[in-house]
């Protein structure tokens, strides 16, 4: 089985999720501005990205690469997470209905979200959701 875990981050908050992730997936890492292959090739994903602006997906490189692969995602297995610094999680719970409306199988419900920089027990949590991915 073949697991991508693919991220963007700013201030590295993500990018530690995203190894956390990786490790308990046992999967390939690569930051999206990295990732040359194809969506299609993976049996799973993980994708990670941060809140920006307005609670928003970061536009100038990953918001371009996930749209481009979304037609990719039905009847996969894929895990969402990010970091945040205001807001509720909206942009999450919306990435969450784009995913499924993609028609692929979110294994973590609305998405992992951590509050600015991840603490022992958030990447425990990212650990758990890489697990959870692979199973």
């Amino acid at each position: 089985m073949k697991i991508a875990v693919i991220y963007w981050s700013g201030t590295g908050n993500t990018e530690a999720m995203a190894k956390a992730v990786a490790e308990g997936a046992g999967a390939e890492l690569f930051s999206v501005s990295e990732f040359s292959g194809d969506v299609a090739d993976y049996d799973r994903l993980a994708f990670g990205c941060p809140a920006m602006g307005a609670e928003n997906l970061e536009e100038g490189e990953f918001e371009p690469f996930f749209t481009d692969n979304e037609s990719k995602l039905s009847g996969k297995k894929v895990a969402l997470f990010g970091s945040y610094g205001w807001g509720d999680g909206e942009w999450m719970r919306q990435w969450a209905d784009r995913v499924t409306s993609d028609g692929a199988e979110l294994v973590n419900g609305e998405g992992l979200i951590v509050n600015e920089t991840p603490d022992d027990g958030a990447l425990a949590d990212c650990k758990a959701l890489g697990a959870k991915l692979a199973e």
